[in-house]
């Protein structure tokens, strides 16, 4: 049985952590003795891998804190990853999108005692004994308001904080060695990105002013739904409930294609109708955060959308004007336009200098879906626009290092990012065009 408690002891978590590389390195060297033994090889490494993604995720999930917020952002780019990767991978990353190991009942009442105040039973009248959901750092239980109406009580775990930050510094030490796990994926800037907004998320003051904004926005929506805050204190958030049967983890596991497209292409909808209507962009787009709410006829229906504790407030007031412009010049391959247009944004330093074309082949995976009507998004286009741009014998992969990203930009560029890879697991076909004319400043008028 695993630990209920939420470890919060720097050095019984950061044993946890640094194990994980020794791990590793010890499974590598069985398979080594079993090759010597005559074992094949291809079978010696995907049972390394299948039990390094075993105790990776195990240990991830089970500390939650920043170790499985670092997990859950894994997991959105599994689609990235090479099939020989991810395929013993895939069934650990998807289960660490829903779960993780519940606290204590008496912890939870002890935290909405402390948040909401000794008469907090006259509130909330009922609470489930159980979690319904878990998160890297608070689980979601289900009750009855006063007036009679279903909801959501998020709750953080004890020492969440510490252990949040804690875990983030220890896994950016330990970033060399955990790599050889992820390859093709740079872990520097993720570590440190979570690191920047590790407070905004602690904070649950902030997310419930976040989840109002969106829930007055999409109020209405005959295809999103944002569910309103209910009341919040410290280390509580309550809000209504969303009844749903499934998360977008489902639909990627065994969802219809009808599914995947449906559910697809309204997660790209919300993502950039987001920010033209409140100024915010949702930046957390991993699966487990948008819930599928079918019509009543069984068929595909509307989107849920849950967790609004990672935002980017932008800076004006929706995604910024030269985005949508200079991505529109790339699909126009107008190479000297974007080299000049990029200049200007500061993605590339005065004095650098950069073959557009290689450029251009870069910056596809961004550009290539805004090319065609629909676009198919895939596991095996994602992998191959990854391969080629993380790959150092690939002409393109020079360009990363010469690249460099505004501050201001650092939090929508790992969401667009983020979405790609949730829309490849989905493997769904979407009018990317089509939305981003519709929401994109400056991609409808370059």
């Amino acid at each position: 049985m695993p630990d209920r408690d939420l470890p919060r002891k720097a050095a019984a978590r950061t044993a946890r952590l640094a194990a994980l590389p020794l791990g590793y390195a010890g499974r590598s060297a069985l398979g080594l003795g079993r090759r010597l033994g005559g074992a094949p090889a291809e079978t010696v490494l995907t049972d390394i891998q299948q039990r390094t993604a075993e105790q990776l995720f195990r240990t991830l999930g089970e500390l939650k804190g920043g170790a499985m917020k670092f997990g859950q952002a894994l997991s959105v780019l599994e689609a990235a990853l090479p099939e020989e990767v991810a395929g013993p991978y895939r069934e650990q990353l998807t289960r660490l999108q829903d779960a993780a190991p519940p606290m204590p009942t008496q912890t939870v009442r002890d935290q909405i005692e402390g948040a909401l105040g000794p008469g907090w039973r006259d509130q909330l009248v009922w609470l489930d004994g159980g979690p319904t959901a878990a998160a890297s750092i608070g689980q979601v239980h289900k009750g009855t308001w006063h007036d009679g109406r279903d909801v959501a009580v998020k709750v953080q775990y004890p020492g969440a904080g510490d252990a949040l930050m804690g875990d983030l510094r220890q896994i950016a030490r330990l970033g060399r060695t955990i790599a050889p796990l992820v390859p093709g994926v740079d872990l520097k800037p993720l570590i440190q990105e979570m690191q920047d907004r590790a407070v905004d998320e602690l904070d649950y003051e902030l997310e419930a002013e976040a989840q109002r904004a969106f829930a007055r926005a999409f109020a209405g929506d005959p295809e999103i739904v944002v569910p309103d805050v209910v009341a919040v204190g410290g280390t509580v958030i309550v809000t209504e409930w969303l009844e749903s049967p499934a998360s977008l983890a489902q639909v990627i596991r065994d969802g219809t294609q009808e599914e995947r497209d449906h559910y697809g292409e309204l997660f790209v909808r919300f993502l950039f109708a987001g920010p033209s209507r409140t100024g915010m962009l949702h930046a957390d787009p991993h699966p487990g955060n948008f819930r599928v709410l079918p019509a009543a006829d069984g068929s595909p229906g509307r989107l849920g959308i849950l967790d609004y504790g990672a935002v980017a407030r932008l800076e004006s007031d929706g995604l910024p004007e030269a985005m949508g412009r200079l991505i529109r010049v790339a699909s126009e391959s107008d190479r000297e336009g974007l080299v000049e247009g990029l200049r200007a944004e500061g993605f590339i330093k005065d004095r650098t200098k950069i073959d557009p074309d290689l450029l251009l082949d870069y910056l596809s995976p961004f550009v290539e879906p805004t090319q065609v009507e629909r676009f198919r998004f895939s596991r095996e286009w994602m992998r191959s626009q990854f391969n080629r741009i993380n790959n150092p014998r690939e002409p393109s992969y020079t360009v990363a290092m010469k690249l460099n990203l505004p501050p201001s930009y650092l939090l929508i560029h790992r969401t667009w990012l983020g979405g790609i890879g949730v829309l490849s697991q989905l493997e769904a076909e979407a009018p990317f065009r089509a939305i981003l004319t519709e929401f994109l400043p400056g991609f409808a008028s370059a």
